[in-house]
């Protein structure tokens, strides 16, 4: 309850905080590639249920048909804009709304695409999908976007195992100096 309390309160302050990032990100997508300017995708959140993950695209209108669910270094489906927007997360700003639903924490296992179930096993799968997805998490924490499978994978079934409030601030602030590490490059 205090972990649910925590993201709705620190979700709508951050919506506030941040509106005239998010509306300036948001009329950058439309001034570059035009609309939608929001991406929604379904992944899986807690207890394997599937919800609707919003972010500010960053990528060509129709991407999905034109690659993989995952994007690699250079990826020619990434649209100008989208490249800055991914290097700052400024993409990920609209899932504050999915905290606020409920679909998701600020902390937890980045969520995936249902497709991407086929990479766990069903034990790996269950334990991950204890807790809501989160908009960071302990990988992200630790490796930003440089983690090997491998390596996403413990750290998603470390906090899966071991969530709390408290190692939600620590990953949060850890997260913070991963963005200003990543913004200084």
């Amino acid at each position: 309850m205090a972990k649910r309390l925590f993201d709705i309160v620190l979700a709508l302050l951050a919506l506030v905080l941040l509106s005239p990032v998010m509306l300036t990100a948001a009329l950058a997508v439309w001034l570059d590639s035009g609309r939608p300017v929001l991406f929604a995708q379904t992944r899986v959140g807690r207890g394997t249920q599937p919800f609707r993950l919003y972010k500010f695209r960053s990528m060509v209108v129709d991407a999905a048909q034109r690659g993989p669910y995952n994007t690699s270094r250079g990826d020619p489906r990434i649209t100008r804009v989208g490249r800055v927007l991914r290097r700052s997360s400024v993409d990920e700003l609209p899932q504050l709304l999915n905290v606020l639903r409920g679909d998701m924490s600020l902390v937890g296992p980045r969520p995936d695409v249902p497709a991407q179930r086929a990479n766990y096993s069903e034990q790996q799968w269950t334990v991950r999908h204890r807790v809501r997805p989160g908009i960071t998490g302990l990988a992200q924490a630790l490796y930003r976007s440089n983690a090997t499978p491998q390596q996403r994978l413990q750290a998603d079934l470390d906090y899966a195992q071991h969530p709390g409030l408290r190692r939600d601030l620590s990953i949060l602030w850890l997260t913070v100096g991963q963005l200003f590490k990543s913004s200084a490059n």
